[in-house]
């Protein structure tokens, strides 16, 4: 199991890299909208729509994504700063709720526009952070990955305590340390070569504060992970899907940046 997620991860980190380095401009928000036409897909299955629905869901979310193209001016951000907003105050007062209080969210409407608002600022937030500098969102990108390596292992390792057992019950208080030391060790490198990374572009992030903001993405990025647990096991499934062996479903590999991308924008761009 071990050996196939790794394989995989190593495939989509190629493609991943490629896309994000060789594609110019308008390849990468066509990158971005498959991606998430994909996670779009899923979402609609999470919710038990009927594949004709689920196709138009995926494209009405993939044209929400590519409107601010159709109308864009060259200035500013790719989408508007509100949706980022929106998508901050979503994943750190509603979400936080919702794991706490476990509601059964039984009104379709109401899972699709979560699905809406969880999808479409992420994917505009992938198209923002690259067009600073590509390196840049790989940076941000990396805070999730050393994040989940950190607590799959550390938590396999010494896990005792259930983080959320309801909710998902491989996760641990431990795992949660590890990852967050781990991505202190990052902040504290990325914080000391800031004058090396200056030249990724402007960021509104001083040195002093890289800490604890790549902390507070992990943080958010482990309430992605444990919110969209939840929405499965309310579907009643393990996986979001089997398009990736080893991983599951696109949503099971992005659950973390889901979140922690449009906050990134905010902390990053403005």
């Amino acid at each position: 199991m071990l050996k196939t997620r790794v394989m995989t991860a190593g495939v989509l980190l190629a493609v991943f890299l490629s896309a994000l380095f060789l594609l110019p401009k308008d390849g990468w928000i066509a990158f971005c909208a498959v991606l998430l036409g994909v996670a779009a897909w899923e979402w609609g299955a999470l919710a038990a729509l009927a594949a004709f629905i689920r196709t138009l869901y995926a494209a009405l979310l993939v044209g929400l994504f590519v409107l601010p193209e159709v109308l864009a001016d060259s200035r500013g951000l790719y989408a508007p700063a509100w949706i980022y907003y929106a998508a901050a105050s979503f994943w750190i007062i509603l979400v936080p709720l919702g794991i706490w209080r476990q509601p059964r969210l039984g009104s379709r409407a109401l899972l699709l526009a979560a699905g809406a608002t969880v999808l479409v600022p992420a994917a505009a937030a992938l198209v923002d952070l690259r067009g600073v500098h590509p390196s840049l969102l790989l940076a941000v990108l990396g805070t999730v990955w050393i994040s989940d390596t950190a607590a799959y292992f550390i938590g396999r390792r010494f896990g005792r305590h259930k983080l959320a057992p309801s909710i998902s019950p491989g996760k641990t208080w431990e795992g949660v340390a590890g990852a967050l030391a781990a991505v202190g060790l990052y902040a504290l490198a990325w914080a000391y070569l800031g004058s090396v990374l200056a030249w990724i572009g402007p960021m509104k992030v001083a040195p002093a504060w890289i800490l604890p903001v790549l902390l507070g993405l992990a943080v958010t990025g482990i309430i992605g992970d444990l919110f969209e647990s939840l929405i499965k096991r309310q579907a009643g499934v393990k996986d979001s899907g089997t398009l990736l062996p080893g991983h599951g479903g696109m949503l099971d590999r992005i659950d973390a940046p889901l979140a922690m991308l449009p906050l990134a924008v905010l902390a990053f761009m403005r």
